[in-house]
């Protein structure tokens, strides 16, 4: 399935969370990742996600979809982190 994940995070924990996410999903821009998982790569990742935030003061949203192509894309300005691979 295809995910996007946006958090907000307090400064203490935001490095953690980000490594965390990068080792799942592609990073977008500030504390916003895409990318396709399977259903249990997701719950792995929400697991090791809850170990890291204060359920009282940080949030995570997660979009998910079973079709990348459901959703279009549309960047206005610079790209932060552009997808292309180079073999």
């Amino acid at each position: 399935m295809y995910i996007i994940l946006v958090y907000d995070i307090g400064e203490r924990r935001v490095g953690k969370m980000l490594k965390l996410c990068r080792q799942y999903l592609n990073w977008i821009q500030n504390s916003v990742f895409e990318g396709s998982l399977t259903p249990s790569k997701l719950r792995e990742l929400k697991f090791e996600a809850k170990k890291i935030m204060d359920e009282e003061h940080d949030s995570i949203i997660i979009f998910t979809s079973n079709n990348e192509d459901w959703l279009k894309k549309e960047v206005m300005g610079r790209e932060k982190n552009e997808l292309d691979t180079f073999l």
